[in-house]
């Protein structure tokens, strides 16, 4: 039995290796020679029949256990279908058997297809086919069968659809059912965006197919989902993105024998960045649409932020600067505010980007005629200019060429040679080390040499001023051709006559340091001419090309601050920008103009400025004291701000809070003020008298009246070098309307005498009225009065009406005795 029990039990086949593709398969050197020079020994590879190997490999062995429960199973399943195939007959017509046990059991007879019925051939047939007898021509008359009825069914399922959906029922059931599997397929979309950001996220080498995955999902109709798809694409790119730019092998370099390593490195790569250009192409094609220009837009401006060092920057800041002026105020500030970043942090791209984006912007407002946003131009004020590169390399050397000659003649004095070429051995390498890991250091923060970077500096400089003078002269152009008759030639744009020229004037001041002489003359006379066009035109027609009162004082402030950083180097006299001054202090509105300027324009001009005329200050005191009477608490603060200085400076001035004719003891040249002259020289202030403070002493707000009265009462003898410590700009501030907290006090009414009899005592409080009671009395009064002036009316014509037809009727001596004594009916009817 053993024996038997030992052939009976089958050996399982031996299990085969994992299948592994041809292309992956790798053979080193070695293997091919061993396999080339024993050649006579493989020859049995070639006889194996790998057919009958994986025929008896594939199936499992069975052992007799599992053969016997199979037949088992195909007993069960034979009778139950014999019972299945049988029939009860109905009890009516046979009756039943009773067992042993009390169990009824009724009588069967075997089933009857309907085909059978129907056609005696046809359950032949079947009977064959159940017995496994089929000949081939009954085969093909079953298959040809088969076929008709699958085409029937096909035919008559239609019709019964369309019935169903004929009903009203059935389509609001397929809108439910269309709904259901939008969400459905916005949630799974979503969760797959969601695990394949996980898995590249986690190992992006070995998943790094699956960012074609992603970007097909951005070909969806849903704009959500195509919005998320971009989001996480942009943040896996921020994450997965290296430290260095990629350049793709040439093919030299394919066609050399690497390592695996290198292969997997090099595929990596180059997946990486053709998603990347695939990616970087889907969101310029979509930039262009209104539905996703905002998701876009920031797509590109966090990259460009995020990774300025990798590929394809160009193209990035070429869509950056282009939208840097775009009507959508979102768009805008994300450029901006991504090109300060640039300028602002060069360290991560070695100042070559902030080169070709100070070209693009310039080139930018020459194609567009200087009709851009002035947020354009203002990212200009974020750009640093280092004044002293290479100066820290020039020491060091200079300070080790000294330091090498002091110690060769220390060695030839000392006659020490053998040591002293130990030395230098030992000095070249530390030197050579210490160059080596500059230039690895270099080429990794993208940090060029001095040389360069005082190269790119220039470039930079050049295309800033390029861009400000062009934006002056269009100004100049403009405003010259605005003065003639008719300017039909020339329109306004969509951001006004002249947008540029507030931030063009702005960084002039900033970057004056770096001008050149030759330039600054020149651009002096821009300022002047500038700065005398008058914004109130001539004509009856109102010019819109005209400076504002802001621009030009912005041209003043400019021209002073040009003097200041070349102090030493020019001799331009100031006057015509003092002249400006004066008159603008007239021509300021509150709502169309700066306050902020004008506060600065004031500390620069007046407060800043040490050599002073004295007719030309006493003209601005009396000026400042008519505009503080004119304007709101900031404006009027910063001019009182400004006067104050002006009098503690200059002592002779003090003359004007005198109250004698003629302004005082000091005359001047000339007699009699003249408060409409262009020129402060020639107005005559110091024949007038500061009255202003009088009446800004009675202020409502308590700042400024406190401050009238302390310039009122200063003293003419005495020299005060005590200047204040507010500026104008810094009062302005505080006073204005956006930062003011003032609550004017409101006075409370003292009682009458017999108020307080009537309430009993002096130190008690006012009871409070009964709101009530107090409409109850308003209305009877206004009931009163209104009956009064009803009854008047009546009786108004009632008179008219009687003297009406007493003229018509000679009165007799009675009636008219009757009509002298009727005069004395309204003293009765005052009681009523």
């Amino acid at each position: 039995m053993g024996k038997n029990c030992r052939k009976d039990k089958a050996i399982p086949p031996p299990q085969l290796p994992p299948e592994v593709r041809e292309e992956e398969i790798e053979f080193s050197d070695e293997d091919v020679k061993y396999v080339e020079e024993n050649k006579d020994y493989a020859r049995f590879v070639s006889r194996i029949d790998t057919t009958a190997i994986n025929r008896q490999c594939v199936g499992e062995a069975k052992t007799v256990e599992d053969k016997y429960e199979e037949e088992r199973s195909k007993k069960k399943v034979q009778q139950e279908e014999k019972e299945s195939n049988e029939i009860q007959v109905d009890p009516v017509d046979v009756l039943p058997v009773k067992t042993l046990d009390g169990k009824l059991h009724f009588r069967t007879v075997t089933k009857k297809s309907k085909l059978a019925e129907a056609d005696p051939e046809e359950a032949e047939e079947d009977v064959l086919e159940d017995e496994h007898i089929l000949n081939k021509s009954q085969r093909r008359a079953k298959a040809k069968k088969s076929k008709k009825e699958a085409k029937k069914q096909e035919t008559e399922v239609p019709e019964e659809i369309i019935q169903e959906e004929e009903t009203p029922q059935a389509a609001v059931l397929a809108e439910v059912k269309e709904e259901l599997s939008a969400e459905e397929s916005f949630e799974n979309k979503k969760n797959r965006l969601a695990e394949l950001g996980m898995l590249l996220l986690s190992d992006p080498e070995a998943n790094i197919r699956s960012l074609k995955e992603m970007l097909d999902i951005s070909k969806d109709e849903n704009a959500k989902i195509v919005k998320l798809c971009l989001l996480s694409v942009l943040a896996v790119f921020k994450d997965i993105i290296p430290g260095y730019r990629i350049r793709l092998p040439t093919d030299k370099e394919l066609e050399m024998k690497v390592s695996k390593e290198v292969k997997k490195t090099r595929f990596y790569e180059s997946t990486l960045l053709k998603a990347y250009k695939s990616y970087l192409q889907k969101l310029m094609a979509f930039e262009r649409q209104s539905v996703y220009n905002q998701v876009a837009n920031r797509c590109i401006c966090t990259l460009l932020d995020a990774k300025p060092h990798f590929n394809f920057r160009d193209n990035l800041l070429t869509a950056v600067v282009r939208n840097i002026s775009s009507p959508d105020e979102v768009v805008r500030r994300l450029c901006c505010s991504t090109i300060r970043s640039l300028f602002s942090n060069e360290g991560k791209h070695g100042g070559e980007l902030t080169v070709q984006a100070v070209r693009l912007i310039a080139d930018q407002v020459k194609s567009q005629n200087c009709q851009l946003h002035p947020n354009s131009i203002e990212v200009f004020m974020s750009i640093r200019f280092d004044e002293d590169i290479g100066k820290r390399d020039r020491e060091e050397a200079n300070k080790k060429k000294f330091k090498k000659n002091d110690k060769r003649n220390n060695q030839e004095e000392q006659n020490q040679a053998q040591e002293n070429e130990r030395k230098k051995s030992k000095r070249e390498m530390m030197s050579k080390i210490r160059d080596e890991v500059n230039a690895d250091y270099r080429g990794v923060t993208f940090e060029p040499d001095a040389m360069e970077r005082r190269k790119m500096q220039t470039e930079t400089l050049s295309a800033v001023f390029e861009t400000y003078f062009r934006i002056l002269r269009k100004t100049m152009f403009s405003v010259g051709e605005s003065s003639t008759e008719e300017d039909t030639t020339l329109n306004p744009g969509a951001f006004g006559p002249h947008p540029l020229l507030a931030p063009c004037l702005d960084g002039l001041g900033k970057f004056t340091q770096q001008l050149d002489l030759d330039y600054i003359g020149d651009l002096m006379n821009y300022l002047k001419k500038l700065a005398s066009s008058s914004s109130v035109s001539t004509t009856k027609k109102k010019n819109s090309k005209l400076l504002t009162v802001s621009e030009r004082l912005r041209c003043c402030l400019v021209a002073f601050k040009v003097m200041r950083s070349n102090l030493n180097a020019l001799n331009v006299d100031l006057q015509d920008f003092f002249v400006q001054l004066y008159n603008l202090l007239l021509e300021y509105r509150p709502g169309r103009d700066s306050g902020e300027v004008l506060a600065e324009s004031l500390k620069i001009m007046l407060c800043d400025d040490r050599h002073q005329d004295m007719q030309k200050a006493a003209a601005f005191v009396k000026r400042l004291a008519t505009f503080a009477l004119c304007f709101g608490c900031a404006e009027s603060m910063s001019a009182l701000v400004t006067l104050k200085n002006l009098l503690q400076r200059n002592v002779k001035c003090r003359n004007l809070l005198e109250n004698d004719a003629g302004g005082g003891s000091v005359s001047g040249s000339i007699a009699k003020y003249q408060p409409y002259a262009t020129d402060p020289n020639l107005s005559g202030a110091f024949a007038s008298v500061l009255w202003e403070l009088n009446l800004l002493t009675k202020h409502y707000h308590p700042a400024i009246s406190t401050m009238a009265g302390t310039i009122s009462n200063m003293n003419t003898s005495q020299n005060q070098t005590f200047l204040s410590a507010v500026t104008p700009q810094q009062a302005f501030a505080d006073y204005s309307l956006l930062k003011e907290s003032f609550e004017p006090k409101s006075e409370s009414r003292k009682l009458n005498n017999k108020r307080k009899r009537e309430s009993g005592g002096e130190g008690e409080d006012v009871p409070e009225t009964d709101m009530v009671e107090l409409k109850k009395k308003l209305k009877e009064n206004f009931t009163i009065l209104r009956g009064i002036k009803v009854d008047e009316r009546v009786r108004m014509e009632f008179e008219k009406k009687k003297q009406s037809n007493m003229a018509k009727k000679k009165p007799t001596k009675k009636q008219s005795n009757v009509e002298k004594k009727k005069p004395k009916s309204p003293k009765s009817k005052k009681k009523f």
